[in-house]
């Protein structure tokens, strides 16, 4: 077979490879506040002048998710305007300045090491930034993938962009557990003493380790932006704005020519119009994606992934930076999983096994938590929840909703299913913590099996709902979804 039958599969991986890094950025970025954040905690509970609260000190390591919701909730603007690929780049350059503003908040305006609550503010305002950019790219980094990969493999690739979001994360924990070295973490009871009363081996972090973890991710956001202006735009937005010749040019290298002419015959006979009203398939399209994207976060896998270290520290475990990488390698593992079954198995038995898998994980965290002698069964729970959703709600999501919007309505579509993603992260991460501390009377262990009993129940109906209402898109066309609406409306 040549290549113009079957186009050039290097060149394929080569820019699915830089998308990718896209969602490495996206994990790296939501994951670095694990290790930093009880540094930047005692650093500002040394303030003078005001009291670092639990209240600001909750809302400062979610600050991100608030710019997460800004850049979903505008990407469907951005990649119909602008494309995909320049959206992409301004995802880079905004993950960039993040990094670099996180690092040193001081920058031209404040004084350097002194905790203030305008420092404090400007802290919170790159961090909202690099939100943008990850909001920017969870969107539109699978719809890249899905757009320009073929039908055969295109779930199996825009599985690795869950993969890299995963990969991120591990690379931030190893990052952050090599810059701690042998400097110490503070101890909750020591933050708002001063940092004299801080242990010795802790000052570091608490004045400058936090610093490094945030800076660490300008290496990655740096090589993302200037190696995402060297690939295509996707040939579907080339078609949408007229520009046929280039479309089959990107698509005869990906497919071959033979097959790039029937594909963009394809394309054109979908995208009559550049885009159409949201509504024109149907509410049940919308809220299909919509409610993907809801039980993606409502089963809770954040609040395990973002407050990893304190839980393990929690359970008893005496080494909690440890269990947690740990916990990254079999993400990884079952990421791969998803990646090399999405194919053959499909999109809705991956979910729904994951589903049952993540209701066991969960439950047997609330049967075994805060028990003495049981603090192995708990971890192993834990990983069996996290385990379960790395090979199906992980990836899978984001399969289905690159894959599951008719042409026209694709980028405002996504925008509002990812848009839903990070409202509900932010909701699970922020009442994570005053929902495990809940006690019905003084001692009791009440949140404890509630919050992950809630989560289990969650996992289930997910199952449930996936059964019922997700079609399954292994083998079809991106076009083959426009049809299939256009007849469940009917």
């Amino acid at each position: 077979m040549t290549q113009q039958d079957n186009g050039s599969r290097s060149y394929l991986i080569s820019i699915v490879m830089v998308a990718v890094l896209g969602g490495l950025l996206f994990g790296y970025d939501t994951a670095v506040i694990s290790g930093a954040e009880k540094g930047l905690q005692a650093f500002f509970s040394n303030a003078p002048d005001f009291e670092y609260t639990d209240l600001w000190h909750g809302f400062t390591s979610a600050s991100a998710l608030i710019g997460c919701i800004i850049g979903s909730a505008f990407s469907g603007l951005l990649s119909t305007n602008l494309g995909r690929k320049k959206s992409l780049i301004i995802a880079g350059l905004l993950f960039f300045v993040s990094a670099l503003g996180s690092m040193q908040p001081e920058f031209l305006f404040f004084k350097y090491g002194e905790p203030t609550p305008s420092l404090l503010v400007m802290f919170n305002v790159y961090r909202i930034i690099g939100g943008i950019g990850v909001g920017l790219a969870s969107a539109i980094c699978p719809v890249y993938i899905g757009e320009v990969a073929p039908k055969q493999i295109r779930g199996m690739l825009v599985s690795w962009n869950q993969f890299a979001i995963i990969f991120g994360q591990l690379v931030v924990y190893f990052v952050n557990f090599f810059i701690l070295g042998e400097h110490l973490q503070p101890l909750v009871e020591e933050m708002g003493k001063g940092l004299a009363a801080i242990n010795p081996a802790a000052q570091w972090t608490v004045t400058t380790g936090w610093r490094y973890m945030f800076g660490s991710e300008a290496v990655p956001a740096g090589l993302f932006a200037l190696l995402i202006c060297f690939v295509p735009e996707t040939p579907r937005y080339l078609v949408s704005i007229g520009q046929d010749q280039k479309a089959l040019g990107v698509l005869s290298k990906i497919n071959g020519e033979r097959r790039a002419v029937k594909i963009l015959e394809d394309i054109k006979s979908t995208l009559a119009v550049k885009t159409e009203p949201l509504m024109t398939y149907g509410a049940l399209c919308i809220f299909v994606g919509i409610m993907l994207s809801v039980f993606q976060q409502a089963v809770g896998i954040n609040a395990v992934l973002y407050y990893a270290p304190r839980i393990f520290g929690d359970i008893g475990m005496q080494s909690p930076m440890v269990i947690t990488v740990i916990m990254g390698i079999v993400n990884i593992l079952f990421t791969l999983v998803a990646i090399f079954t999405v194919e053959k198995w499909g999109r809705k038995p991956l979910l729904i096994w994951g589903s049952i898998g993540m209701a066991i994980g969960a439950i047997g965290v609330a049967l075994t938590f805060g028990h003495e002698g049981l603090e192995f069964g708990t971890s192993l729970s834990l990983l069996v929840y996290s385990a379960s959703f790395m090979f199906s709600w992980g990836p899978i999501t984001w399969v289905l909703i690159a894959e599951i919007f008719p042409n026209t309505i694709r980028g405002a579509a996504v925008a509002i299913a990812v848009a839903f993603q990070w409202i509900f992260n932010f909701i699970v991460s922020s009442s994570f913590v005053p929902m495990f501390n809940m006690h019905l009377t003084e001692g009791d262990d009440f949140g404890h099996w509630f919050t992950y009993g809630l989560y289990g129940i969650i996992c289930l109906l997910a199952a449930l709902f996936v059964w019922k209402l997700v079609p399954e898109t292994k083998g079809t066309t991106l076009e083959d979804m426009t049809r299939m609406w256009k007849n469940r409306k009917a």
